[in-house]
């Protein structure tokens, strides 16, 4: 059984064991799950401290409008029930009049608290029903006092006035997150920022070196990490990166290199060989590692130094901000059987590799990472545990599909649903072996209806990046990284202007020049998909490069989707529902892209 959060306050005993738990409002209300990917069915239980009626929704967009819903109360007989609702806008939600898709299984109100366990497929292909994908969910959920009323009209509840709440979960692919005082007996090694005084700008990254504490001779393995952003910063910190140094570098005196990441271009080089965690802007705060697998630290392991990386994104330009973010190591006290490691796909993150047209619902960055830079995984292969997808403010979606033998065979992970403000790390429901000459094709999909102009790939949170990482074991010393980058050939081809001599910044200003029509959207698609790219793998130390292209277009890598319409709300025929919302790793394709002192200049 795996444990229970630490936060579930319900005084009833489950119905069953579930593998996921959470509390959605403490000493109110607490969730359990289960998932069947074989039958692509959930299993809920939902309590709430009441007497009345109780509901749990799937929304697109996070809130009330266009959400699907499960309306449940237990009658006095002690029969359970649970209504398929749907909410047009933000009023009471109507009965679903098509096919009932929530379905009751059993429920019970014992000392004022209601449990009822109830269950959905994953896509119904229900016009009035929420698919659950992977990636993020958008939860919400409420309660009455009173039972409804079934001699009324559509069964009329109550309204739950401030009785209600959201949540953003990884649904299927969660982890219960550990208390850190099931780690209070262990040894620890803590890294923290030194008090950086934060500026008054829109975006900054600040590095800071630490060293390995000399206290443990020997190579200890950590088996979970805590991290900490002080809460009066939680509002401008938008990631924390840790990175392991080059082994071989040795920073002399007392006072390590710290300071703005872009004034110490020599030290962050350095310090950018491999990543040893990383936190976004959502995350959990406390993870633990698989029990195979441990992350190596202490005065015997190679790496002597590490640097922590942080994102401070400040559009209001606030001051007075000081800041002493950090992580605490939790080192277990044998070692286990694995090193653990990092691999990131995806793409660079600069105008080369991302440049995506405004007003457009659906943009794709496919990248590619082929056999050759995977020959070097070991024979007996690695096991890949955990996914962490990441994009900014216009990224939908992100997926890798694996491919072995030339056929695409499954998900790597499949972020259907990707929400910036909520950037989880994925636990795989089964974790994926790897083997040598394995291949990996990776979507990022964005959306840019909000915009007018051209969004360019870079550091900034509006500009953006396409990356997904994956955590693995055991550790291979050869490989952390596999990325993609347009050929300036391609480029220049799409330009088509012998007068413009390629550079970076002359690129740049034509991309911001261009006059944004559906033609030239639809012709731009056609150059992602088909431009020739250069891959970066290795590790950055030994980085190799080739040239490719994406393979055949692979016919089943998109799930179907359902096309079904929503009826008009009941009474208003012109209020039709949109219910298509213009719907560790983060920044390391940029810093990758520094170390390898990749430019345009030198591609050509």
């Amino acid at each position: 059984m795996t444990k229970e959060s630490i936060c579930i306050s319900s005084p009833l005993t489950p119905f069953t064991i579930y593998n996921y738990s959470t509390s959605l409002e403490i000493n109110v209300s607490d969730l359990w799950w289960n998932i069947d990917e074989t039958s692509q069915e959930i299993i809920f239980e939902l309590h709430v401290k009441t007497t009345g009626w109780i509901g749990l929704g799937i929304s697109r967009a996070g809130g009330m409008a266009g959400a699907d819903i499960a309306l449940g109360w237990v009658d006095q007989t002690g029969t359970a029930y649970i209504q398929d609702r749907y909410a047009y806008n933000h009023s009471r939600p109507i009965i679903d009049d098509g096919e009932a898709n929530w379905i009751v299984l059993q429920g019970r109100e014992i000392n004022g608290w209601t449990a009822i366990q109830f269950k959905r497929k994953f896509d119904t292909c229900d016009p009035m029903d929420v698919p659950i994908m992977s990636g993020t969910n958008n939860l919400i959920f409420a309660y009455g006092l009173v039972d409804p009323d079934l001699s009324q009209p559509n069964n009329d509840i109550t309204y739950h006035g401030s009785r209600r709440g959201s949540r953003v979960l990884p649904l299927r692919s969660y982890s219960n997150p550990p208390s850190a005082s099931e780690f209070a007996t262990l040894d620890s090694i803590e890294f923290r920022l030194n008090n950086f005084a934060v500026p008054s700008e829109d975006t900054i990254y600040y590095c800071e070196v630490f060293k390995t504490p000399t206290n443990f001779i020997t190579k200890r393995h950590a088996i979970a990490y805590e991290i900490f952003i002080d809460p009066a910063n939680l509002d401008i910190v938008h990631h924390l990166l840790m990175f392991e140094c080059d082994p071989t570098v040795n920073f002399n005196g007392t006072i390590l290199p710290q300071g703005l990441c872009d004034q110490m271009d020599n030290e962050v080089e350095k310090c950018m060989v491999n990543t040893a965690l990383g936190w976004a802007v959502g995350g959990d705060f406390i993870v633990e590692y698989p029990e195979q697998a441990g992350y190596p630290l202490g005065a015997n392991f190679s790496v002597g130094y590490y640097m922590i990386q942080m994102h401070y994104n400040n559009p209001q330009r606030l001051s007075n901000r000081v800041d002493a973010s950090g992580i605490r190591f939790f080192l277990g006290n044998t070692l286990r059987q694995y090193d653990l490691g990092y691999l990131t796909l995806g793409t660079t993150a600069n105008a080369i590799s991302l440049a995506i047209p405004p007003n457009i619902e659906q943009f794709n960055v496919d990248s590619y990472c082929p056999m050759e830079a995977t020959e070097n995984i070991p024979e007996s292969g690695i096991t890949v545990f955990g996914a962490f997808p990441h994009a900014h403010l216009q990224g939908r979606s992100i997926w890798t599909k694996l491919i072995r033998n030339g056929m695409p065979t499954d998900y790597l992970f499949n972020a259907q649903s990707f929400d910036f403000n909520y950037q989880f790390g994925n636990t795989l429901p089964k974790p994926i072996q790897l083997y040598p000459g394995d291949a990996f094709y990776t979507r990022c999909v964005y959306n840019t209806m909000n915009k007018n102009i051209i969004t360019l790939g870079g550091e900034s949170t509006k500009q953006e990046m396409c990356l997904h990482f994956f955590s693995y074991y055991p550790r291979m010393p050869d490989l952390s990284v596999c990325l993609n980058l347009m050929t300036p050939q391609s480029w220049n081809a799409l330009i088509n202007d012998s007068s413009i001599p390629f550079s970076q910044s002359n690129l740049i200003r034509w991309l911001l020049q261009r006059q944004w029509t559906t033609a030239l959207a639809t012709k731009w698609q056609e150059f992602y998909n088909n431009a020739l790219r250069i891959v970066v793998y290795g590790q950055i130390t030994h980085i190799e490069s080739m040239l490719a292209t994406l393979p055949p277009r692979l016919q089943d890598v998109e799930p179907d989707k359902c096309t079904k319409q929503v009826n008009p709300e009941p009474g208003n025929a012109a209020s039709k529902t949109n219910h298509t919302i213009r719907q560790t790793v983060f920044i390391l394709a940029i810093t990758i892209f520094r170390a390898l002192k990749i430019s345009f200049e030198n591609l050509q």
